[in-house]
């Protein structure tokens, strides 16, 4: 790529984060510290935390966050160690089963998760079955406030990301500070604590940021559980109340300051993967082979832990063929009837018509300026081109709630972007939230293919007469389209199950997403939730092959993407 064209990229990658990242950011921030008569002010930012409502929310969020990474973490931990470092039977078969949490939206599986552990659930039916509950006195498993069943939803859905990031640091991680520690007489329980911890918190902090800052902002599973206490649906519940009232504005500050400044503080104090010992190895680790018991042992607790973490979705597989299920082990009868239904619902088939429309071009849009950002950040010696990598990643540390908010504070009338709402058909701004809120996943996969693909096969087509640009078409592109496909497949099944634009920006029912769609249905009476749930099995279809494709095509670096 000639120096020129370099330049063009760069201008255009700042032009557009200025419009689309920036200034929806800003534009946010403004109307929280603005008076109406245009002065600026902290009394709006200073209510959020002397209004007992919202700093109960800020607290909540904070606690589900908190206990959602430790459960994470506690979670992928040993798998990692396990899968990293001992052979046992279905290794393969199981690490790829692990991504299956990923393969639905956690607010439907939250529909699922409440049939089976709500007090007129699944699990009670079978436990009162078995005398061991009072039928008068049911347990409440999902806790007072549906806190509990928040945090299990979000660590079922969420651990495979630290999972992903702490097995890629113990498998860079060098055996030989290991040996060494073990040669001057440390124990192997000593040593992990001592040698091997210290040297993988880059890793797990790096899964850990995004586990936390997912969790802190997510919107979907408390609107689900019908719990109000927390910021992002304090947030989301203001949507009708914007006009006059500057307190939401002040909530989203309050939520993208503590987000950035969590994202920040992980990348100052363990950004740094190429720690001594964190980088790559100098020799191979050998798998230890496990003896016959412990091996299935290793087996069983990947197969428990995969278990679990696909209870949501048999619940909404279930629930999608239950003719009647209340109070019982499973459906008392099956019926296909919330299919045939679904199919013909104005509401689903316009929804998914949609989706597949704003994904389609909001991911071609974002593979043009992804694969634009990685080669110039890879293949060039621009002075910038760090800031230029920075910008496309910088949408991972933004809560998907914020950004939302932003683009409906930018594009409320009056404002300079109106002209992207087409009358009430918020086409154009979701297409650009969709591309702006992925575009960090096609950056890495493309960065990674760019990365194994070596500079010299360019340098030789321009050596026989070929541009820099038709170089780059004809040679390099097509070497690293394996990586471009994967990560194009994994963002677009993220947006077609786009949880927080959706719901903020798509506000009448003919411009509803899949995810809008779904929460629609799930707060109908009748047969809403069986109707959602069929919606939410299609999903959960739809998502499990992109995934196990960009699996198959990544492998190992699948990880990357989320860091």
């Amino acid at each position: 790529m000639s120096r020129s064209l370099a330049l063009l990229v760069f201008g255009i990658m700042a032009a557009f984060f200025s419009c689309f990242f920036a200034y929806p950011i800003w534009t946010t921030v403004k109307l929280a510290f603005e008076t109406p008569d245009h002065h600026f002010t902290l009394e709006f930012v200073a209510e959020v935390f002397s209004n007992q409502l919202y700093r109960e929310g800020l607290i909540n969020s904070f606690v589900i966050a908190i206990w959602t990474t430790l459960g994470c973490l506690v979670v992928s931990l040993p798998l990692s160690v396990l899968f990293v470092r001992f052979a046992f039977p279905g290794k393969t078969l199981l690490n790829s089963l692990v991504l299956t949490p990923m393969v639905l939206p956690p607010f439907v599986g939250a529909i699922g998760i409440k049939a089976i552990m709500g007090q007129s659930g699944a699990l009670n039916a079978l436990l009162i079955k078995l005398g061991w509950m009072s039928a008068q006195h049911p347990t409440d498993w999902l806790g007072q406030g549906q806190m509990l069943g928040i945090v299990i939803m979000e660590v079922l859905h969420l651990y495979p990301i630290l999972y992903l990031n702490v097995a890629a640091a113990l498998a860079n991680l060098d055996p030989a500070m290991e040996e060494a520690a073990a040669n001057l007489g440390c124990p192997p329980f000593q040593r992990f604590w001592r040698v091997t911890l210290p040297l993988i918190m880059p890793g797990i902090f790096a899964g850990g940021t995004i586990v936390f800052i997912w969790a802190f902002t997510e919107l979907g599973v408390p609107l689900v559980f019908d719990y109000d206490r927390v910021t992002s649906v304090q947030i989301f519940r203001s949507l009708n109340d914007l006009s006059d009232n500057p307190f939401p504005y002040a909530l989203v500050v309050v939520m993208l300051v503590f987000s950035t400044l969590i994202y920040t503080l992980s990348k100052i104090f363990f950004g740094r993967a190429n720690a001594a010992g964190g980088g790559r190895a100098t020799m191979a680790r050998e798998t230890v082979q496990l003896p016959f018991g412990l091996g299935w042992l290793c087996t069983l607790a990947f197969a428990l832990v995969t278990f679990l973490a696909v209870v949501p979705h048999l619940g909404v597989v279930l629930l999608s063929f239950a003719d009647d299920w209340y109070a019982t082990i499973i459906p008392h009868a099956f019926t296909l009837d919330h299919y045939r239904e679904a199919l013909g619902h104005e509401l689903t088939l316009s929804s998914i018509a949609n989706s597949l429309k704003y994904s389609i071009i909001a991911i071609a849009f974002a593979l043009i300026l992804g694969i634009g950002v990685a080669y110039v950040n890879v293949r060039t010696r621009l002075w910038g081109r760090q800031i230029l990598d920075a910008m496309a990643m910088l949408p991972l540390a933004v809560p998907g709630v914020v950004m939302a908010f932003g683009y409906l504070a930018m594009t409320r009338p009056g404002q300079p972007f109106d002209w992207l709402i087409l009358g009430e058909n918020p086409f154009l701004i979701l297409v650009i939230a969709y591309a702006v809120r992925r575009l960090p996943y096609i950056v890495r996969s493309a960065a990674a293919g760019f990365q194994q693909v070596s500079p010299t096969l360019e340098e030789a087509a321009q050596n026989l007469g070929a541009s820099p640009e038709r170089a780059l078409w004809r040679v390099t592109l097509p070497l690293v389209a394996p990586n471009l496909l994967a990560g194009g497949l994994l963002a677009f099944a993220f947006a077609m199950l786009e949880v927080s634009d959706s719901m903020i920006l798509a506000q009448q029912s003919a411009h509803f997403p899949i995810t809008k769609a779904i929460y629609f249905l799930v707060m109908s009476l009748g047969n809403g939730p069986n109707l959602a749930s069929a919606l939410g099995v299609w999903a959960m279809i739809f998502l499990t092959i992109t995934i196990v494709g960009a699996a198959l095509l990544l492998g190992k670096k699948l990880g990357t993407l989320f860091r």
